[in-house]
């Protein structure tokens, strides 16, 4: 009998990989239409992304065995799009976890997905890998991860493996617009610790505003001797947020929070991330073409504020 080419065992060992993993991957019940995907991370938790649980109540998860269970949810956040569920009776088979260092650019990257029954898959390349990273809802990613892999319906929450089967992330659709992201396991592990532990894993603080980039005038740069060529204009301010009892107004145009410029929304969300919930902190802007510093005592950031 002659040896399998390499094509044919690169087919196996795929195969081998889906077959090891799909174990630990289960169909959550919990919104309308199609299950979404979720993956085992304890014998009693379960992992998923937060924007396919609709619901807190009358969940049930469907296993690799056909067998279906009630589930409860201990936490979720949605900065970094995860939520958190403790499923009855316990007993479960947690997926195996890849370290850290065993991402790599170009390495083959499966997705699965567990939409009904049967778990789905894909096949593709992590095609990038960056430093950390904030989503829009504010909250923390340890790094950035983008694999090249056709995300179907019911994918989200479902894992992306490398080619032992082992855990490199969790897929979302809701973290980028333009395309679904790959949770990696450090941002896991750090978000179910504290979910499980009935802490808030991205605690942010928030001014409740709207804003974004504009070139600041020449002669108002000149006038006031300022080095920042843009700023951001506030286009919304919350009715009763930090930014309205500090004095912030719509046309404003932010040029300094706490010191740090800021050219981009993203900007306000890296000094808000560090830890500064109820404490007072001093905004400089451009007001009618004269500089104006307002003391904000920051607030916390409710489920789905952004700045």
């Amino acid at each position: 009998m002659s040896s399998p080419t390499a094509l044919e065992q690169l087919s196996h060992d795929l195969t081998h990989a889906v077959q090891h993993a799909s174990t630990a991957i289960v169909a959550i019940h919990a919104r309308k239409r199609i299950p979404a995907t979720g993956i085992v991370w304890t014998d009693s938790l379960v992992v998923a992304t937060d924007h396919t649980i609709r619901r807190d109540s009358g969940i049930t998860i469907t296993l690799s065995d056909g067998s279906t269970r009630e589930a409860t949810l201990v936490g979720r956040d949605s900065g970094t799009d995860l939520a958190v569920l403790r499923v009855a009776g316990g007993g479960l088979t947690p997926i195996a976890r890849a370290p850290r260092e065993a991402l790599h650019v170009g390495q083959i990257a499966l997705a699965l997905g567990r939409p009904g029954r049967d778990v789905t898959a894909s096949m593709g390349v992590v095609s990038a890998l960056g430093p950390e990273w904030r989503t829009w809802r504010g909250g923390r990613i340890d790094r950035f991860v983008r694999i090249d892999v056709a995300i179907y319906d019911g994918f989200s929450g479902g894992p992306s493996l490398d080619a032992s089967g082992r855990l490199l992330g969790i897929n979302s659709s809701a973290l980028a617009r333009a395309a679904a992201v790959t949770i990696p396991v450090a941002t896991i592990e750090r978000v179910v610790d504290a979910l499980a532990a009935g802490t808030s894993p991205s605690r942010r603080g928030w001014l409740g505003i709207a804003a974004q980039g504009v070139k600041l005038p020449e002669s108002t740069r000149t006038r006031h001797t300022l080095a920042h060529e843009g700023g951001l204009l506030v286009i919304n301010v919350s009715a009763d947020s930090p930014a309205e009892r500090g004095g912030m107004m719509l046309g404003d145009v932010i040029i300094a929070v706490a010191g740090t410029p800021t050219h981009d929304p993203r900007d306000i969300l890296d000094v808000l991330a560090n830890d500064t919930v109820g404490k007072t902190l001093t905004v400089r802007l451009v007001r009618g073409g004269e500089l104006v510093e307002l003391p904000v005592t920051i607030g916390e950031a409710p489920a789905a504020s952004r700045k």
